[in-house]
């Protein structure tokens, strides 16, 4: 099973995240940690600029940040906001494994 992970962002930092990385650091930071949690199989993080979508999904979730205010980065997995400005590691791996998702090391010790 893959999961997707959706980080959406754009180059310009929003007011309140100043002293954050930004969206494609953060994206970019989730791949490293999640691959070495979960292994390369079994996640994939697409990071998307809202203020250029591309696709109709993304052109929603862009909607979404500009009219509720959404603090971004934003991480969505299964159309759940499971991070927003500055996301939480632990946060999404809750979600993953709710899913499912089980780490490497759990997958290794159960073959």
């Amino acid at each position: 099973m893959s999961v997707e992970i959706k980080v959406f962002g754009t180059e310009q930092l929003c007011a309140s995240c100043v002293n954050l990385p930004s969206a494609k650091e953060t994206a970019e930071w989730l791949q490293a940690a999640l691959s070495r949690k979960y292994g390369s199989d079994s996640i994939r993080i697409v990071y998307s600029d809202f203020q250029h979508p591309q696709t109709d999904d993304d052109k929603s979730w862009a909607t979404r940040i500009i009219e509720e205010d959404l603090w971004y980065p934003l991480v969505v997995i299964s159309g759940e906001i499971v991070g927003e400005g500055n996301p939480k590691l632990k946060d999404i791996c809750e979600k993953l494994e709710s899913m499912g998702v089980t780490p490497v090391a759990v997958q290794a010790d159960s073959e």
